[in-house]
């Protein structure tokens, strides 16, 4: 018999109950310092362990120590199907983990963005009437619940499809007015529901056409926004994934998916204003301005791209003292990190300090660059943010710019009426010789030419990154 050991607010309270809570503290705590580990590449994978560490300490401790309002535990035969639910869902996770390629890491955390969304929507779904049955406080967290959920599960799929290839933007002038309408639609419903006296019974068409708005709102939502704002949706989405999950947490009275949906959702909103400040942008504009839709104007007539061969390339690289890369989404595409990180060290043999400049919203995701250079063993010091390799620019003799192109644009610094004016950049163009490399002479994700492809100092080699890569190696070899 679990000893009782007091009351609070009439209710007993037992050793089992304690040792419950205790497990969740402590579960928010690894959190907590897995967060910390994950903010530094070099201690991302123990950060990882230390959080899983405390997910798993929390779901251990439900499955033995939960009771329900009866104090009841929960029954042997639900024990066998949550834990053979977790043993398919860590199988298909673990094999989906292991053969992914880093080029569709994005996709990936959109899914798992999507995944969490609709977790959260069902539980308020089901709940639904018990919300009822209590106080208006259960209600309302059960119906945002549902709403944010939705709108994570739909707007994350759409986010996947538009990274996969298999969704293009739609943007006409008339959207932003359409989102407005499904977004009140959306929250009136959901008030209606919360001061509705209506029982559970009558109140099934509402809670269902709050689902149906929710996520039609949530393709609606993620739709107009173009691929160079990916990183910032993937990064909105996560946190209303995190929110969603922290009111089922509240649905449940349970502190450990409490703590943890907040952490996740904080997190992720840290990110999103961090991604927005790293494109000199507020969260609204990104919503509603489809940057990178391809509707962006203002080009002009910049010139003649000069091209390079692939023997003056690799003299140029060779003999020279400070080299620095720019990789992007390009350099995922292709695959190309590998023979990047190949060049890299035959540079380094030669006695070149190279250095690479990551942006904050290079690739398709928030980290994206240093999670793909990660693979190819790259040193962590060699990766240098933007802020701290501005700075050397003017000093640097060569700067490789791989498959990137909004992100060193200088019309952000130098047009006022270009779409990405103001968005901080690598300073690229202050270097002494440019060397870019590009499948073609299309533009950008945002949609607009590179003034720094048309600089004086600049030269192009065309073709696939990984092949154009290998290519310059086997020629500096043979130097």
């Amino acid at each position: 018999m679990d000893k009782i050991l007091g009351t609070i607010n009439g209710m007993e309270f037992t050793v089992g109950d304690t040792l419950l809570e205790l497990s969740y503290l402590i579960a928010a705590l690894l959190f907590v310092v897995g967060l910390k580990l994950l903010s530094h590449p070099e201690t991302a994978r123990r950060g990882n362990m230390w959080a899983a560490s405390g997910m798993g300490l929390a779901m251990i401790t439900t499955l033995l120590l939960h009771k329900d309002a009866n104090g009841a535990g929960i029954s042997l035969t639900n024990v066998w199907i949550i834990l053979c639910a977790i043993g398919v869902g860590a199988a298909i996770g673990w094999i989906v983990a292991r053969k992914v390629k880093m080029t569709a890491m994005p996709q990936l955390v959109s899914l798992y963005n999507a995944t969490g969304g609709g977790a959260s929507m069902l539980v308020a779904l089901l709940e639904y009437p018990a919300a009822v049955a209590g106080n208006i406080g259960s209600l309302l967290v059960t119906v945002l619940g549902l709403i944010i959920g939705a709108i994570a599960f739909s707007g994350s799929l759409i986010a996947f499809g538009k990274l996969d290839g298999r969704v293009g933007d739609i943007m006409k002038p008339f959207m932003t007015y359409l989102n407005l309408v499904l977004l009140i639609a959306t929250l009136a419903m959901g008030v209606y529901i919360v001061i509705s006296p209506n029982p559970p019974s009558e109140m099934l068409w509402a809670i269902y056409a709050l689902t149906a708005l929710s996520l039609v709102y949530g393709v609606m939502f993620v739709m107009p926004i173009g691929g160079a704002d990916m990183p910032v949706v993937i990064s909105l989405l996560n946190s209303f994934t995190g929110i969603a999950a922290a009111m089922a947490g509240f649905i449940y009275n349970n502190q450990a998916m409490i703590l943890g949906g907040i952490l996740v959702g904080a997190a992720g909103m840290i990110l999103t204003l961090l991604m927005c400040k790293a494109m000199n942008r507020s969260l609204l504009n990104v919503i509603i301005g489809a940057f990178g839709g391809g509707g962006a104007t203002g080009d002009k007539d910049q010139g003649v791209m000069k091209e390079i061969t692939l023997s003056d390339a690799s003299v140029l690289l060779s003999y020279s003292q400070q080299v620095v890369i720019v990789p992007g989404y390009g350099l995922a595409a292709a695959q190309a990190q590998h023979v990047c990180r190949e060049l890299d060290e035959l540079l380094s043999s030669k006695g070149v300090n190279v250095r690479y400049a990551i942006h904050p919203v290079a690739g398709r995701m928030p980290g994206h660059m240093n999670v793909l250079l990660a693979e190819a063993d790259v040193p962590y010091g060699q990766l240098v943010e933007m802020e701290s390799i501005n700075p050397d620019m003017p000093g640097t003799d060569v700067t490789v710019v791989i498959g990137a192109n909004d992100v060193v644009n200088p019309a952000a610094l130098t047009d006022p009426s270009s779409p990405i004016a103001g968005m901080p950049i690598i300073k690229a163009h202050e270097s002494k010789n440019i060397i870019v490399m590009k499948r073609g002479r299309g533009k950008g994700y945002a949609g607009i030419e590179n003034e720094l492809f048309f600089d004086d100092k600049t030269r192009l080699l065309f073709g696939n990154a990984k092949d154009s890569l290998q290519s310059l190696v086997n020629e500096i070899k043979s130097l």
